[in-house]
């Protein structure tokens, strides 16, 4: 095992999470459609990996940073595993997707068309297209001492050319530069009288190989070879430098796009002396070049399920369902004061969130909405409502963090827009991201003012709530809303925090709250009483919690983990994690919520948060955690989100000692999404 005996290393157990997204794609079970589309959501997973992950890494190796994780791994051996690792991972990725994705989707009438394979009728067809509608965009560049290497933003596909020939000047330098639009789709629809088959698509890298000669008249293109460069792709804002965050990340954003390069890929054809003078340029070795035999931007064919429409081969629709106690009533404040309401998504409606707000909006008994906004997406019909309830008069506060890795962006505009509608907008405290998703609406009843909250495990994103796993509670208990409340209050003002009756909070309470109870359940089982942790969350990676597990397993209390990523906890090592179990589930819906449930002797206390068991969510982020309290709701929890999970044979892969997963499947076994869909749509 490397690294230390007791902890696997975050970035090793990362590429193992990409991994088993990778076999998603390989699954003959998964629709074909749908396996083409994991196969780009392993791109992107890995696209964003260099951009963040070893992009860090590596200035950690160039000032040679000492071993500081609890795996012990120095920076160097590292990143030198990492690359390993990824080289094997994207080697396989090719060769799925040339020998086995590919002629099965030719298979169905959907065909990637290559150029040697181009009839007269297509090579004219495209033909037209270069001239009508790249060619005008396209603006080559020369390579001679007035015309320097160019800028290539991150992730953009790009081409080297090389010439020969003299052009009107009399410039003979042999080499140019062709940077394909952004505007322009990767892969292009070509109609079926003209494919040959239901659907065919040709790339455009092929279309520019195929006429790159028309953008260098007079000259002969010796070789066209398509490139592409990642480059570092976080932003350095000092916030306590700054006197107006978002104007600094405004100044900032556009610099993501040329950041440091961290990975340089080319396609397999390029020659040695082309590809060293790309890695020169780049300033990277050989261990961080990429060669690849096919498109270097897979991820840009995530939109071809789009544009096919096949049904068959790809996950059966659904509709979310919603609980009873929404069926037959409208008026959701009074439905929530008959009782908590739990949503279960993407099985249940996010709908009843929007409408929680919408109607908060528009009703004139409502004085003041609170929101948190951390990712919302450009086009928010909830923060729409919000922009509606400023107008409407309402007390609006938001609190958007705007460091909100790669929507940032979105952030900023939204921002820019409640403040223009006459809402109070704060970005949070300094050092601390404000990830916690709350929600809290004050209504006057009766001449007394009343609380009313949503709270839950993921982000506010009408999207994403359809492809992610999540619980969200509408709640108007005293107790949370009083200390949802206390949270807004630290968000937006100054003053000590207030000691909450139900909430765990970061960076305050919550680590102290998650070891109490751990070390409660071992003090069960060494009394004789039954020891039982369960949790479910994205990502393990706290050294004190994974010690406190430790110590419980050896106390003898049974330990579940549902961990969907990375997990630095190492499960079924002799006389260390005997009991500790851990799995990690992969399907058709991303799994995203974090859920806590501790036996303790009975009582069964289940938490639900916006944080995963890492040093950044308990101790740099602002975070809530927050109980099931309603005994009903409680089994839901537990049954749904828990324990089918734990049973699920269809889609689970158990952990081993040493960090790798292997798949846990029955021949007839059961997804816990599947049976999900069926009982709550």
């Amino acid at each position: 095992m490397s690294g230390n005996e007791f902890y696997v290393n975050r970035e090793l157990s990362q590429l193992e999470f990409n991994r088993r997204v990778l076999m998603q794609a390989a699954d003959p079970a998964t629709p074909l459609l749908e396996r083409l589309r994991f196969l780009c959501i392993f791109s992107s997973n890995l696209d964003e990996f260099y951009e963040i992950r070893v992009a860090g890494l590596k200035e950690q190796c160039l000032v040679q940073a000492p071993a500081t994780g609890p795996d012990g791994l120095s920076a160097q051996a590292l990143y030198d595993l990492v690359n390993a690792r990824v080289r094997e991972l994207v080697d396989l990725q090719y060769r799925m997707f040339n020998e086995v994705l590919t002629p099965a989707l030719a298979g169905e009438q959907i065909c990637f068309l290559r150029r040697p394979s181009w009839n007269p009728v297509q090579a004219e067809w495209i033909r037209a297209y270069f001239f009508n509608e790249l060619m005008p965009m396209l603006t080559p560049i020369g390579l001679d001492p007035a015309h320097p290497f160019p800028r290539v933003l991150n992730k953009s596909l790009n081409f080297a050319v090389e010439l020969e020939g003299k052009d009107a000047f009399g410039r003979s330098s042999g080499n140019a530069i062709v940077q394909a639009p952004r505007a322009l789709p990767r892969v292009i629809a070509l109609p079926s009288d003209v494919a040959g088959c239901q659907h065919g698509f040709v790339f455009l890298s092929s279309i520019l190989h195929a006429h790159v000669g028309e953008l260098f008249s007079g000259m002969t293109v010796r070789g066209c070879y398509q490139f592409r460069v990642t480059r570092n792709s976080e932003l350095f804002v000092d916030e306590e430098e700054v006197k107006n965050l978002r104007e600094a990340l405004q100044g900032e954003l556009p610099q993501r796009h040329l950041g440091d390069a961290v990975r340089l890929e080319v396609a397999d054809n390029c020659p040695p002396a082309i590809t060293a003078f790309l890695q020169g340029q780049f300033g990277l070795s050989p261990t961080e070049v990429f060669s690849v035999n096919g498109p270097v931007n897979l991820v840009r064919l995530m939109n071809v399920p789009e544009k096919v429409d096949r049904p068959d081969l790809k996950y059966a629709p659904f509709r979310p369902g919603l609980p009873k106690a929404l069926q037959q009533q409208p008026d959701l404040f009074r439905a929530i004061r008959d009782g908590d309401i739990l949503l279960h998504h993407p099985f249940q409606s996010f709908a009843p969130v929007v409408d929680f707000v919408r109607q908060a909006a528009q009703d004139p008994d409502v004085v003041a909405i609170r929101q948190t906004v951390y990712r919302a997406g450009h086009d928010s019909v909830l923060l729409s409502a919000l922009i509606e309830a400023a107008r409407n008069g309402k007390e609006v506060t938001a609190v958007v963090e705007l460091l909100a890795r790669f929507d940032e962006e979105a952030n900023i505009g939204w921002a820019a827009q409640l403040e223009e509608a006459g809402a109070h907008v704060v970005y949070g405290v300094v050092g601390y991201k404000a990830h916690a998703k709350m929600v809290l609406v004050v209504r006057r009843e009766g001449g007394k003012l009343r609380r009313y909250a949503h709270l839950g495990t993921g982000n506010y994103h009408s999207q994403t709530t359809r492809f992610y796993t999540d619980f969200g509670l509408l709640t108007s208990n005293a107790e949370i809303t009083q200390d949802v409340a206390h949270v807004f209050s630290q968000l937006t003002g100054l003053g000590q925090t207030s000691k909450m009756a139900q909430l765990w909070q970061s960076p305050f309470t919550m680590h102290k709250a998650l070891l109490q109870a751990i070390r409660r359940e071992a003090e069960h089982a060494k009394a004789g009483r039954k020891g039982w942790i369960i949790a479910k969350m994205n990502a393990l990676l706290e050294p004190g919690l994974i010690q406190a597990l430790y110590d419980a397993s050896r106390d003898g209390v049974r330990i579940d983990l549902i961990v969907r990523g990375a997990c630095a906890l190492r499960p079924g090592v002799p006389g260390l994690s005997d009991n500790i179990r851990v799995r990690s589930v992969i399907g058709r819906f991303l799994e995203h919520s974090r859920i806590f449930y501790f036996h303790n002797d009975k009582a069964e206390d289940v938490m639900l948060s916006s944080a995963d068991w890492m040093d950044r969510n308990l101790f740099r982020r602002i975070e809530i955690c927050f109980p099931v309290l309603d005994a009903r709701l409680k089994k839901r929890v537990i049954a749904e989100g828990l324990k089918l999970y734990l049973r699920d044979k269809r889609d689970a892969w158990e952990m081993e000692p040493d960090g790798r997963y292997k798949r846990k499947r029955a021949r007839d076994g059961e997804s816990a999404q599947c049976a999900l869909l069926a009982l709550l749509t």
